[in-house]
């Protein structure tokens, strides 16, 4: 199927659903999804979005303002760090979509809402995705998944609908800025957001900002690389992020990498 079939299931599938809370994080995937749902005739739609501190507060501010501008019903739920993750741990990803979870649910049967969706896409399945096991214990259903949509399918769908943040990098919480077993804290989860709100400013985006106590470690794209390598620029993002508090600023010669922080196996 090409993706306009794909986009054709969605809508089937959605149809079928009669009524669905969304978990709008405000990233391309379920931004997509409300879009798209939306304009499903018949539908009663909802879009919830669970607002914790190890969140980027701008992706919660997206999601406000996607609802708003489209007249969405949305409601925001704001949760604390939840106590089985404070300490980062391995399994964070699954206990932090656990709790989430557990709340959106409820909002939805709150309301009468029939079923939970998400913004799962079919790629996501094909990656080591924790909170994937969260989703299932819980009942939500992840249509982008079903419809096979792919992350590029949904990025070009979502150009061609207007949608402000079709290309807007994928991003994860908070938490993958620290090492596991950290104690974290709203303080802290703040200045990792500052540092890499820096980087980004500096024409870095999708760059991420590792914590390590005093120490910052800066992951960018390989095509960055060279640019943040030179001394003026370095030198400037330095000084910026040492203001917040930190003491070194490092850049990483392996560059951007997901999972850069989780424990090897063997550890």
């Amino acid at each position: 199927m090409n993706r306009y079939e794909k986009l054709e299931k969605l809508k089937s599938i959605l149809s079928d659903a009669g009524s669905a809370v969304v978990a709008l994080s405000g990233g391309t995937d379920s931004t997509f999804l409300v879009s798209v749902a939306r304009g499903v005739r018949g539908l009663r739609l909802m879009a919830v979005t669970v607002s914790t501190p190890y969140m980027f507060s701008s992706e919660v501010d997206d999601a406000v303002r996607f609802c708003l501008g489209h007249e969405v019903k949305h409601r925001e739920i704001k949760m604390d760090i939840p106590s089985a993750v404070l300490l980062n741990p391995h399994d964070r990803c699954y206990l932090c979509k656990t709790e989430v979870m557990k709340a959106i649910t409820a909002a939805a049967r709150e309301g009468g809402f029939e079923f939970v969706l998400d913004g799962t896409n079919a790629d996501d399945l094909r990656e080591y995705r924790p909170g994937l096991r969260a989703l299932r214990e819980a009942g939500v259903r992840s249509p982008l998944a079903e419809a096979m949509l792919t992350k590029e399918e949904i990025r070009a769908l979502s150009r061609e609908a207007g949608i402000e943040v079709s290309d807007k990098p994928s991003n994860t919480c908070l938490l993958t800025r620290f090492p596991h077993d950290t104690q974290i804290t709203p303080a802290g989860l703040r200045l990792a957001e500052k540092a890499e709100r820096i980087v980004s400013e500096a024409g870095f985006p999708g760059a991420r900002v590792r914590v390590h106590g005093e120490l910052v470690r800066i992951e960018v794209r390989d095509d960055q690389f060279d640019r943040i390598t030179l001394p003026g620029v370095r030198m400037k993002l330095s000084g910026a992020i040492k203001t917040l508090g930190f003491r070194y600023v490092s850049i990483d010669t392996e560059g951007y990498r997901t999972g850069s922080m989780n424990k090897k196996e063997e550890e």
